[in-house]
Order: structure tokens, then C-alpha cells, then sequence
């Protein structure tokens, strides 16, 4: 089946070489309105969140629409032997809206939803700010701050170190002999810093300074390149938004913004 792009070119999945992928493209979500509601509420020093939706179900704003529209001009550009043979995205909402946006008019077959890619789970922190954690569980405040942010598990969620292990067994998907050498990930800031830590070997100090000093941007694209699939992933571009300016587009970080640990160790 043949792909074409709004720009007019024309791929063929048919004729690439498989054996697993060599370029693997990492696209955060555009902003949603958990993002906004969260950055808002943390400004305000409140101690929960306003967002009656459930984490699965938040929509893109409007801003992360034209976000993901400045995405799909950007993917017009790639070339042919650059675009994604196969699409992977977060099963969350407002991670499958910026894909059905940025790859308009692509064949459906290309695209799977993948749970594996989905956001943290924060458990008996969800819609809690900073402040609200320290103040209604405090317990879990100190269990968190001697723990740290990679490796603390609130009750009923998820550490980063758990995450890493989805991605672990995601990426066998990327070395399977039938996966041709372009993909393409769309999924959540936390979820793309932890593809760097199991795809480069970064420990525990390096992607907390990564997080703390380069935080991962709206609609930002990152690139993870290999020569062969027994080789190690190197990064080829990170944290990229220069589609989105060159496409007007705002630029917006609201990192972990709705993850109340964000400033934590």
C-alpha cells in the first residue's frame, strides 16, 4: 500500500528493508488542558487541580491543536526515505489527537496504539499540586523525598523506574525483524526522557538533570538514531521546536507540570 502525504510525495512501506528500526522519532503531545489547569493551579498555590476528566480522556487546548498542525507541515517536509515506515502512540487522548493531527491523511493501518506508552500512573497523587501532597499526604511527601523522583512509587501509581521497564519491553518491537528503519513514538514528556535512559544507558543522576535543566517541550521532536539494530541508539536532535515557531505556533513546556513530584529530588 502506497503512503502519500499532503505535500504529494509518495512512500512505499513495501520496499524498505527490514530488520529493525535505525531511526526512531520521539514527539511529545501538544499542550491539553490537564497541562493548563496544572501550571494554573501550581501558580495559584492551590492544592488540587481542577480537571474533572480521568488522565485517559484529557483533550488537547487549542494551542496544542495548532501545535500538532504545525507537526503535520513539518512531516510534509521529510523526505522520503525519512518518514516513518510505522507510528506508535500513547492510547491517551490527547496523545492520539496530536498524531491523528500531525499525520492527516495517512493510511490508518500505519498507526497503533500501544498502552505501554501511556503517562504515569500517579496514583493517590492525581490532581494534587506540590503543595497539596505536603499538606494532605504528608506521609507520602517524606516517603518521596528520601526515596527520590526516579525510583518513588505512589500507592496505586507508578515510579519512573516502572515506566522504564514499559519501555524496555516496548522497544523489542523496534529490534523484531518485520520493523523496517523508520518510527515514530507519540507519547508524554516523562515517557520520552525514560526511552533516553533505556536507549543511551543514562543512570538516575543524568535523566534528573536532563529533567531538571532541559525540560521536554510541547510538540517537541526528539531523535534517537543507530547504524544496525545490535548497535546503540545515539541522539541525532532533542527537545527540537523549531516547526512549531517557524509554523507560529506557540511554544509551551508545562513539564510534568500535572506530576506533583516535579520538583522533587
Amino acid at each position: 500500500m502506497a503512503v502519500t502525504s499532503d505535500a504529494g510525495h509518495r512512500r512505499n512501506p513495501a520496499i524498505r528493508r527490514p530488520g529493525g528500526a535505525t531511526s526512531l522519532l520521539l514527539v511529545r503531545h501538544g499542550e491539553s488542558a490537564a497541562n493548563v489547569a496544572a501550571t494554573a493551579a501550581e501558580a495559584a498555590g492551590a492544592e488540587t487541580i481542577d480537571m474533572p476528566l480521568r488522565d485517559a480522556d484529557v483533550p488537547l487546548t487549542l494551542t496544542g491543536t495548532e501545535q500538532a498542525e504545525a507537526l503535520r507541515r513539518w512531516f510534509d517536509t521529510v523526505s522520503a526515505e525519512e518518514y516513518p515506515d510505522a507510528v506508535w502512540v500513547s492510547p491517551y487522548l490527547r496523545a492520539a489527537q496530536t498524531a491523528s493531527i500531525a499525520l492527516a491523511g495517512r493510511p490508518a493501518g500505519l498507526l497503533v496504539h500501544d498502552e505501554r506508552l501511556r503517562d504515569r500512573e500517579l496514583g493517590v497523587l492525581d490532581l494534587l499540586t506540590t503543595q497539596g501532597v505536603e499538606a494532605r499526604l504528608p506521609v507520602e511527601a517524606a516517603r518521596r523525598r528520601r526515596l527520590g523522583k526516579y525510583y518513588y512509587r505512589p500507592p496505586g501509581g507508578e515510579s519512573w523506574a516502572d515506566v522504564t521497564l514499559r519501555i524496555r519491553s516496548f522497544l523489542q518491537e523496534l529490534d523484531a525483524d518485520a520493523c523496517a528503519p523508520n518510527a515514530l513514538v507519540v507519547s508524554h514528556d516523562a515517557v520520552i526522557l525514560l526511552f533516553r535512559v533505556v536507549c543511551e544507558g543514562l543512570d538516575e543522576p543524568d535523566i534528573l538533570r536532563l529533567a531538571r535543566t532541559e525540560p521536554l517541550l510541547n510538540a517537541s521532536i526528539t531523535r534517537l538514531v543507530r547504524n544496525h539494530r545490535q548497535a546503540p541508539w545515539r541522539v541525532d536532535r532533542y527537545n527540537e521546536v523549531s516547526h512549531l515557531v517557524e509554523g507560529g505556533a506557540s511554544v509551551t513546556a508545562h513539564t510534568s507540570a500535572k506530576d506533583p513530584d516535579a520538583a522533587a529530588k
